[in-house]
């Protein structure tokens, strides 16, 4: 590692002006790309206490050996500049959207003379028109099938069509009528590029040319009394309904617009993008990515809005529509220019970083005006919304992919193991979490985590004892008594307890819905590792609790959230995981269930709380019975519309108190 001190510039020698600048190891490779206003303030930030940075950024400015910049005219021009050099040298710590390998797509080889439609997986290629990604292969297989009958182009392979060329005759599709059948010049290479022209327009979303002409050419063949040709064009026309059909409309028939989301955490963003075209939808695309260290933020949680969505947003929209120009234009197809990738509206769910720029950029391509926005209410509001739950179910669906590997969660237990010394792998790890709101319903999470999957019948919740509810809440004092409660469960299991004593210790739940028996179950074994969510003190706090309760089998580690550091009791230095380590990714999935089980619970505490307060000034009325009247109607509006007889039937109501509680409601006092 390099200590960035050795080669920062002297000082007053960056100057002042926007620029790009560009961070290089020892071997001239480039490390980094990056764009600023103001050069000086911008990279003086990579050179102050290494303590401060964010992990990434703190291992590239220590991987990297030299600093260079070039000054340019204005912050449009560090844009450009910016991404040329990120598609020149693909830089290891840039945020790099790449098209996703694993889908298939769609694809025209329009640079053949007689262009090709097929399935094809892989990276982009030269002269390949590209229409995708799908979800699936067959649905590829299945659209080739309905528009073939109305685009007869070739989907044959070029073993395939020179085989059928030398015998002079078709295949199997050209006597069907599902291929032009160029091969044996039924059409010209001329006439066989305006079919799949017709295809890839149709593809685009240009529809209406296309049902226009065949119901023309359907009517016209009916007048002449040919009805042989209006039948085949009404299946044609049938054809392109069902493959319209899958094309939801969601937008009036003029709206072009693609509409862009994310979802994140503190290492991964998750990014969709929906296209639509003339109202429909027809195409969808999504990535997830390594968020670099300048986008990289742990100061939020999961559901709140990350502070580093409009760099990520600013940084996807040159990347995005940068590549499809430049494939557009290396395409081959004249039906096809860089200025018909950028529609004229994109819709975000919040304004990119540097927006005067970005649009500038994208206009550029276009070649005439953009409007980038948030939409704010209407359909594309709820669309917006349907794409922000694709982001974060594809951000979801990415983590369980990642946890439900075997390989990949034994390498994350063997990763814990060496980075905390511990004489074996953790194969059942606990952590809690408190939640509360200025001090108020202060609870705690616990989660249990077994061969790194989660054991949701393991999972505690506990109503924290000691809060001080006046506003103000201790979480070092929140941690110790949590760590004090369950462990002091652990040794009474050990000592086997009667049930009704160890309740006092826990509250029990599971997130599934089951019945319990009002008996509480035992922890099967006490955890290799406990996590609690926290820095120094916190660790410091839970590990006096495992003293004083003679603990000694169980590691203990606090994590961070801002910067995602492991805290040991007694280490003055925190534990640095490396960002894509795969125990990195376990404990940052185990922590936010925690936070996710923690504040589930406080909400529940808060809203039984409210819809009980109403009730506080009824005498007589205690706790008990004012949760069994909630419980009982289901809401204070419903308990209102109650009458006196109704009230008694809830167990421990006598007419009194029944009465009691009637008159309060309907009184002024009750609000």
């Amino acid at each position: 590692m390099t200590d960035p001190s050795r080669y920062r510039p002297a000082p007053g020698t960056i100057p002042v002006e926007p620029g790009v600048y560009r961070f290089l190891d020892s071997t001239g490779r480039v490390l980094y790309v990056g764009k600023a206003k103001n050069l000086r303030a911008r990279l003086s930030n990579y050179f102050q206490d290494l303590t401060r940075l964010h992990p990434r950024t703190r291992q590239m400015v220590q991987s990297a050996s030299k600093v260079t910049w070039t000054v340019v005219k204005n912050e449009v021009e560090a844009l450009q500049l910016e991404y040329t050099w990120i598609k020149r040298f693909n830089p290891r710590f840039n945020v790099m959207y790449r098209d996703d390998k694993t889908y298939p797509m769609l694809a025209v080889s329009v640079g053949e003379v007689f262009p090709r439609l097929f399935l094809y997986r892989g990276p982009r290629r030269k002269g390949v028109r590209y229409f995708g990604p799908y979800s699936h292969a067959w649905a590829i297989r299945e659209t080739l099938d309905l528009l073939t009958r109305v685009f007869p182009a070739r989907t044959c392979s070029k073993g395939v069509f020179n085989r059928q060329q030398a015998l002079g005759r078709p295949c199997l599709l050209g006597y069907i009528d599902k291929c032009s059948a160029p091969c044996v010049g039924r059409v010209s290479a001329d006439e066989h590029r305006e079919i799949v022209k017709g295809f890839t327009s149709f593809m685009a979303g240009n529809t209406g040319p296309v049902t226009r002409r065949i119901k023309r050419e359907m009517t016209e063949a009916a007048e002449a009394l040919d009805f042989e040709r209006a039948a085949t064009l009404r299946d044609h026309l049938g054809a392109i309904d069902k493959v319209m059909e899958r094309q939801s409309v969601v937008l009036s028939d003029a709206a072009d617009a693609d509409f862009i989301a994310f979802a994140t955490d503190e290492l991964e963003a998750a990014v969709q993008i929906f296209h639509v075209r003339s109202g429909r939808i027809y195409g969808q695309r999504g990535w997830v990515v390594e968020k670099s260290g300048e986008y990289a933020s742990a100061d939020f949680h999961q559901g709140e809005e990350d502070p580093s969505f409009g760099g990520l947003l600013a940084q996807f929209l040159t990347q995005f529509y940068g590549d499809a120009a430049k494939h557009a234009d290396s395409d081959g197809d004249d039906s096809t220019s860089a200025a018909n990738v950028v529609p004229r509206e994109i819709l975000v769910q919040a304004e990119p970083e540097d927006l005067g720029e970005v649009v500038v950029f994208l206009e550029d391509i276009r070649g005439s005006h953009v409007d980038i926005r948030v939409p704010q209410r209407g359909d594309k509001r709820a669309l917006m919304d349907t794409v922000k739950r694709n982001a974060a179910e594809a951000l979801k669906q990415h983590k369980l992919k990642r946890s439900g590997d075997l390989t990949t969660r034994s390498q994350a237990l063997s990763e814990l193991q060496d980075a905390l010394f511990m004489n074996e792998a953790p194969l059942r790890i606990e952590c809690t979490d408190i939640s509360h709101i200025q001090g108020t319903d202060v609870v705690a999470s616990l989660v249990v985590f077994e061969d790194g999957l989660p054991k949701k019948s393991d999972y505690r919740r506990y109503r924290i004892k000691d809060a001080a509810g006046d506003g103000h809440s201790d979480d070092v004092a929140s941690i110790a008594e949590i760590v004090r409660r369950r462990f002091l469960r652990h040794n009474q299991d050990k000592l086997d307890v009667p049930d009704d004593e160890s309740d006092i210790f826990v509250e029990e739940t599971t997130d599934a819905v089951e019945a319990q028996s009002g008996t509480a179950r035992k922890f099967a074994y006490p955890p290799q590792l406990f996590i609690v969510d926290g820095g120094a003190p916190q660790v410091a706090a839970a590990q006096a609790v495992l003293d004083e309760l003679e603990v000694t089998d169980v590691t203990l580690v606090g994590i961070a959230k801002r910067l995602e550091e492991i805290w040991v009791p007694g280490d003055d230095e925190p534990v640095i995981l490396p960002r894509n380590a795969e125990a990195m990714y376990l404990i940052q999935r185990i922590r936010d269930e925690a936070h996710r089980f923690a504040i589930t619970y406080h909400r529940q505490q808060r809203s039984k709380r409210m819809r009980a307060s109403v009730l506080d000034g009824v005498k007589g009325l205690g706790p008990a019975r004012r949760s069994e009247l909630v419980k009982h109607f289901g809401s204070v509006k419903a308990l209102k519309s109650a009458s006196v007889e109704e009230i008694e039937q809830v167990q421990g109501f006598g007419p009194a108190l029944a009465q009691a509680v009637y008159d309060f409601l309907h009184s002024d006092s009750s609000g």
